[in-house]
């Protein structure tokens, strides 16, 4: 297999929940680097990744995971020795400082050596900035570091895989670009998925994006190819354009306009989120036809 110990594969997952359809038939490939999962909510972003991390079973379809079997007990463990998991939600234990609530996860993922074990709490602690603040009670601090020492416990063990679930949410502007830093220097040698809402954040950091919707995979490929969507269908405008899919106002007082450009529009270079914004228009109107 190629990628790192086979990488990620996914195929023709689906998983219920009830009369909810979470994952209808999901197929993707991840390799070394950044991938990125956009969609709307309740796309199923967050189903798949708990997949990803084993903490959900799907009810059919298959999964290897750096080359193991996730359905196979022993496989399974091998893959959580490997594998670094960020969940959209944390819960935390508020009397914990940071040093001590990280030691503990330290302790449930096999780091049975306390000495070792503490050297490897600090370095992640560190990794993420929180080295000063390591003796702090959870409570006293603020949700951005909550969000640091979640990342921190899952940069335990230096993981092969990373499962990060909106990772940057509660983040400044100062400490986003230092988290996405870190993500792109990890991502030279391991594989990350990344589940987000934050298109600047897909510019960022992903060399691969998947779009999904409605437990689908709707786009998989580049970034660039997720802008190339809405080559020719962006315009800028004194006024909303009344039949455009999308318009809205932006800082300079013009209005970006997306869909079927009339006569002599000035048109704007794509972005990311003009893209994806047009592939879930083209969806909807699929939807309603």
């Amino acid at each position: 297999m190629s990628g790192i110990h086979g990488g990620v594969q996914v195929v023709g997952v689906r998983k219920r929940f009830g009369r909810t359809c979470a994952l209808a038939g999901v197929s993707l490939d991840a390799y070394r680097g950044v991938t990125g999962l956009l969609g709307p909510n309740g796309a199923g972003k967050t189903t798949l990744l708990q997949v990803l991390a084993t903490v959900m079973t799907p009810d059919s379809g298959w999964v290897r995971l750096l080359g193991y079997d996730p359905a196979d007990s022993c496989d399974r463990t091998e893959i959580r020795r490997r594998l670094g998991y960020l969940p959209q939600e944390l819960r935390f234990y508020p009397a914990f400082t940071a040093f001590e609530f990280v030691d503990y996860v330290a302790v449930l993922k096999e780091h049975t050596d306390r000495r070792a074990r503490h050297r490897e709490v600090s370095r992640v602690l560190d990794a993420v900035g929180l080295g000063t603040v390591a003796g702090a009670p959870i409570r006293a601090l603020s949700s951005g570091m909550r969000q640091r020492i979640a990342l921190a416990q899952a940069l335990l063990g230096d993981p092969r895989l990373l499962v990060l679930d909106e990772p940057t949410t509660g983040l400044d502007p100062e400490q986003r670009l230092y988290l996405r830093d870190m993500i792109l220097h990890l991502g030279e040698d391991r594989v990350i998925v990344l589940a987000t809402h934050l298109t600047e954040d897909i510019s960022a950091l992903c060399h691969h994006v998947v779009v999904m919707n409605a437990g689908t995979i709707t786009f998989d490929g580049t970034p660039e190819e997720l802008s190339g969507l809405a080559r020719g269908k962006v315009w800028v405008a004194a006024s909303r354009h009344p039949e455009a899919l999308r318009s809205w106002r932006t800082a300079r007082g013009q209005f970006r306009n997306l869909g079927d450009p009339p006569s002599g529009a000035q048109l704007a270079d794509p972005t990311i989120e003009d893209g994806y914004l047009s592939l879930l228009s083209a969806q909807v109107r699929k939807a309603v036809a």
